[in-house]
């Protein structure tokens, strides 16, 4: 199989897909032969990732709600014709605070997009790959969720929580053809970071060993070999792509 082909005859569906990290592994899925379906909340940036990354179907999805995510997952299969790849890729920050000042409202918006709505994401998956008989599922966590920023206590807890449903279910689906696994990048430049402070981003820099924040395409590129077929012995495990911040 060449490069080029890995991906050929799969379907994948990537939550957060019109922009960042998820764009770009949606269009590296594509160029390598996938069927991709973008999920995101907004149309317009979906009608231009579409464009972008010449994927075959979008669906407007809010993954913080559990019966949108069922019902995105029933159309997005029907039109894929079957499901082998779900790449979960959406995310919020949150406000850059400390935990006594941290607002409540927010603290359950972060945990509702970046926890629970990858729960039911992974969670509304599982049944499709089932009944292919193959599936794998990676899921975007962060360095945070390892060390724990300050300031960013519920971002920090919400993908500590992504690594433990990771590990959870890769055990769970261990003896299928599924593998769950999960990415730790440090700090990436994308759109997310207009939602911190300067001062946050200055403090994650600071962090990072190599003294650059990540590329986008260094992280889908690992992403997407967590995708394919050559993923095979991995599961429930957590990958790093953090210029040395974590060794770990």
């Amino acid at each position: 199989m060449s490069f080029t082909d890995r991906f050929a005859g799969r379907r994948a569906i990537v939550t957060g897909g019109a922009a960042g990290i998820g764009q770009a592994v949606a269009a590296r899925l594509q160029a390598e032969g996938a069927a991709v379906c973008l999920w995101d909340m907004d149309k317009t940036a979906l009608a231009n990732a579409k464009v972008e990354t010449g994927a075959t179907e979008t669906c407007v999805v809010d993954v913080a709600d559990a019966d949108a995510v069922a019902a995105g997952m029933e159309r997005s299969v029907a039109a894929l014709g079957g499901l082998d790849i779900l790449v979960c890729s959406a995310g919020i920050t949150g406000p850059n605070t400390t935990v006594r000042d941290y607002p409540v409202e927010a603290w359950k918006r972060v945990m509702d997009v970046n926890l629970n709505g990858l729960f039911y994401c992974n969670r509304a998956a599982i049944p499709a790959m089932e009944r292919g008989g193959y599936g794998r599922i990676v899921n975007v966590a962060s360095i945070a969720g390892k060390e724990g920023n300050p300031n960013a206590s519920a971002y920090s807890a919400s993908k500590a929580g992504v690594i433990g449903l990771t590990k959870s279910l890769g055990k769970e689906l261990a003896s299928t053809e599924i593998r769950v696994n999960c990415v730790t990048p440090a700090a990436v430049r994308t759109a997310i970071f207009a939602q911190m402070t300067q001062q946050h981003i200055d403090f994650m820099l600071s962090k990072i060993p190599i003294g650059r924040f990540g590329k986008i395409d260094e992280v889908a590129a690992l992403i997407c070999w967590l995708a394919s077929e050559e993923a095979s012995f991995s599961t429930g495990a957590v990958f790093d792509a953090s210029g040395g911040r974590a060794t770990y």
